[in-house]
C-alpha cells in the first residue's frame, strides 16, 4: 500500500483505487487497541495512505513528510489529509502537535486550520465534493485545530458512491452565546446535531478568521509551542482534552468508529506523537 501511493502512472493510480476499495468491502471489525498503536512511528507513514483533493492518492508536492528526527512535517499546501488504513473504535488517542509558519493561500491570512477525522465512512472525498469532483474530507466526526477553536466537534454527514445519505450525529449539552452559536457546557441542555460546530466551552465569542488570532480562555499553546491534544473514544461517547483540560464531550455519537483522518488545510502543522492506547479504566 505505501509503496502504490507515490506511484505516477495512471494504471497504478487505478490499481490503488481498486486496491482500496477491495479492501473496505472485506474490512473486519474495526481495531480496538489492546497495546499502545503508533500511527506514527518515526520511521514511515505505513500507518496511512494519502488523500489530497487535487491529486487524490498521490502526493507529489510532498505535503506529508517525515523530517530527521522522525516528526511529521504536513506543509499545508492543499486540502486533504492522512488516512489511516485500518478502522479504530473505543480507544484512547494521544497528539502532540505544534503550528508551523507557512500558510497558503486561500488560508494564507486567515486563521491556521488542521484537525483530526474521527470515525470516518465510505468513499474517499464523500465530504466538500461531489461524485463528479470528490472533495477533500469523509463523513465523520471531527475533533477540530484551528487557531481559537482546538476541541471543537464539527459534525460531517456525507453521502456514498451512489449518492445516498451518510449520517452523522451527535449529542452535546450547551448553552447558546449571544450569537446564537452553541457552546459545550456540563450544564447545558442536551441536544442532537446531525451536522454543524459545537464550540469548546471557552472559545471567544469575538473569534474571527484571521492569522494568529487567540481568545482570552485558549488552552493550547501559543505561537510555535507543543499542544498537547487527547481523545477519549468509548463506545458512542467522545471527549477532548486540551493541555489537560477537558474542552468538549459528546454523547450518542454516529458514526462509532472508522478510520483518522489527519487534515491538511492551508497551514503547516507538525507532529512528534500520534498515538492509540486502551482506553484508561476511569475515563475522564
Amino acid at each position: 500500500m505505501p509503496l502504490l501511493t507515490s506511484c505516477k502512472t495512471p494504471l497504478l493510480s487505478l490499481l490503488m483505487l481498486l486496491i482500496l476499495q477491495t479492501s473496505a468491502l472485506m474490512a473486519g471489525e474495526p481495531v480496538t487497541p489492546t497495546e499502545t498503536i503508533r500511527l506514527l512511528n518515526g520511521k514511515d507513514l505505513s500507518a496511512f495512505y494519502t488523500w489530497l483533493r487535487d491529486t487524490k492518492y498521490e502526493d507529489p508536492r510532498k505535503v506529508f513528510t517525515l523530517q530527521p528526527d522522525g516528526t511529521l512535517r504536513i506543509s499545508g499546501d492543499g486540502f486533504g489529509g492522512l488516512v489511516t488504513n485500518e478502522e479504530y473504535a473505543d480507544y484512547y488517542l494521544v497528539m502532540e502537535y505544534r503550528w508551523g509558519t507557512k500558510t497558503w493561500e486561500p488560508r494564507k491570512d486567515r486563521s491556521r486550520d488542521g484537525g483530526l477525522l474521527l470515525h470516518c465512512q465510505g468513499p474517499d472525498g464523500n465530504f466538500g465534493g461531489s461524485k463528479d469532483q470528490p472533495g477533500p474530507w469523509m463523513n465523520s466526526v471531527e475533533c477540530q485545530i484551528i487557531e481559537g477553536g482546538v476541541g471543537d466537534i464539527l459534525v460531517l454527514p456525507s453521502k456514498d458512491a451512489d449518492g445516498n445519505p451518510l449520517p452523522a450525529s451527535a449529542t452535546c449539552t450547551i448553552v447558546r452565546d449571544r450569537d446564537g452559536e452553541a457552546v459545550w457546557s456540563p450544564d447545558g441542555k442536551a441536544e442532537v446535531f446531525t451536522r454543524g460546530r459545537i464550540n469548546w466551552f471557552g472559545r471567544d465569542p469575538d473569534w474571527k478568521d484571521v492569522l494568529g488570532i487567540r481568545g482570552p480562555k485558549d488552552v493550547d499553546s501559543p505561537g510555535q509551542e507543543w499542544t498537547l491534544l487527547e481523545c477519549f473514544v468509548a463506545g458512542d461517547t467522545l471527549t477532548y482534552r486540551v493541555n489537560g483540560v477537558i474542552v468538549n464531550r459528546a454523547t450518542d455519537v454516529f458514526p462509532k468508529h472508522g478510520k483518522i483522518l489527519l487534515q491538511t488545510e492551508g497551514a503547516e502543522m507538525f507532529v512528534r506523537k500520534l498515538e492509540l492506547r486502551p482506553l484508561p479504566k476511569e475515563l475522564p
